[in-house]
Order: C-alpha cells, then sequence, then structure tokens
C-alpha cells in the first residue's frame, strides 16, 4: 500500500482539482504560524481529536490529509495513520513534517479510495469536502473503509458562519481555492449519511480579531452550543 505503488491512483482523480492545491502547501502551513491562524488550528485540532479520540495503536485512514496539520496530532496520540490526498506536492509536505512517525503516503481520491472494505478502525477527513460536490458519495466510500464499531470525523467549513460569507466575496473576486469550495451548514453535513450523527462547530471568532479576545469569544461560543463557527465536524458511528 506504499506511496510509490500508489501513485498510478492520481490517473483515476480529478486532474484540474488536483492541480488545484499543488501550490498551496507552504502558505497553508504559514497561515497556521500566525497568531490567529495558531489559535484556530488549536481549536480545530480539539474539536477533531474530541470527535474521533484516536487510540494507540488503531489504524486510522485521514482522507484529503493535505500537508499534515492535523494528522501530527492524531499520531501524537499513538495511531498508525494513513493519509490520502489528491496532490503530490501536499503529501511530499506532510511526509517531510512526519518523518519518524508511523505515517505512510498514497495518492489518491476520496471519490474511490483504493482500499478493501473494512480496513480501517476509524476514519478522518478535515477541510476536504468543501471540494467535494458528490458529498453523500464521498461520506459512503469513508464508510465503505471502516469496520463496524468504528467511527467516520468529517469536518469541513460552515455555511452559516460569517467566515463563509466573507470567503464566499473571496471566491467571486477570483479566489482559486474558494471559488470551488461548496459550504455546507451542520445539518446539511449530517444530513450526508443515513444515519444519525453528532454535529459541533468550532472558531466563533473573526480572522481579524485579538488573539486575547478570541479565545474568550470561543469559550463562549463553545458554553452556548453555537451552530455558527466556521469550522463544523460531524461524527458517525458504523453500524
Amino acid at each position: 500500500m506504499g506511496f510509490a505503488r500508489n501513485v498510478r491512483s492520481l490517473a483515476s482523480a480529478n486532474m484540474k482539482q488536483t492541480r488545484l492545491f499543488d501550490e498551496w502547501p507552504e502558505a497553508y502551513d504559514r497561515w497556521f504560524t500566525t497568531p490567529i491562524g495558531a489559535l484556530v488550528k488549536k481549536y480545530e485540532s480539539e474539536l477533531v481529536l474530541d470527535l474521533l479520540k484516536p487510540g494507540c495503536g488503531e489504524k486510522i485512514l485521514d482522507a484529503g490529509c493535505g500537508t499534515g496539520v492535523f494528522t501530527f496530532d492524531i499520531l501524537c496520540a499513538g495511531a498508525d495513520v494513513i493519509g490520502l490526498d489528491l496532490s503530490f506536492p501536499m503529501l511530499k509536505r506532510a511526509g517531510e513534517k512526519l518523518k519518524g512517525y508511523s505515517f505512510e503516503m498514497v495518492l489518491g481520491n476520496i471519490a474511490g479510495l483504493p482500499f478493501p472494505e473494512a480496513s480501517f478502525d476509524k476514519v478522518v477527513s478535515v477541510t476536504a469536502l468543501e471540494f467535494i460536490e458528490d458529498g453523500t458519495g464521498a461520506l459512503r466510500e469513508l464508510l465503505r473503509v471502516t469496520r463496524k464499531g468504528g467511527c467516520i470525523v468529517v469536518a469541513t467549513l460552515n455555511r452559516l458562519s460569517p467566515w463563509a460569507s466573507r470567503r464566499k466575496k473571496e471566491a467571486q473576486e477570483g479566489h482559486p481555492l474558494f471559488g470551488q469550495a461548496i459550504f455546507r451548514s451542520p445539518d446539511e453535513l449530517s444530513s450526508l449519511a443515513a444515519m444519525e450523527g453528532l454535529t459541533k462547530t468550532a472558531i466563533h471568532f473573526q480572522k481579524d480579531e485579538d488573539p486575547e479576545r478570541a479565545s474568550k469569544i470561543e469559550r463562549e461560543g463553545q458554553r452556548q452550543h453555537l451552530n455558527t463557527g466556521a469550522f463544523v465536524a460531524a461524527r458517525w458511528e458504523k453500524p
């Protein structure tokens, strides 16, 4: 299942979408080193880990792993992770950052995962679904490769958040990524599966907020269980 043997799986992917992410590894990582970006990463990662609850020795698929920003925290919990992504430059950067961890890379498409049924204890996908029009089909694939009793966690951009309004404006102005994004509400994300799931949101502050004040806003938003955070995550258990 090694990286080299899976390069040919790229042929089945949407090539235009693949190239969409190839120029972004450095900028994507750099955003999370800014004061507000680091805070965003902290709260997003906390939410993902709370829902996924990765365990030592568990085999987990990170579908759409990008540069491994969220993969790192899952690995630190002791899980064995296979990171799948459409973009070779994104995967290459993830491999460089996660060298020495129990991490394997696969170049491939969430729409047609190159794994047998029930291959993983758990599956996670963070900020990839917004670039997949057929969300129901993508979730079906994630469920297919998850074992019975395992869980699937999917996080994406929330349509109900002010961040989405700003991103849609940037899309109209020609932003190459947001122009391709599909924003879903918590209910729309939850409805992609035929079974009941749990949804939560994070990032209740704005991009230009003072980081210290942003932390207070975030704590209050979580206390009130608001559904308008910029980051929405859902969890399903496979029966």
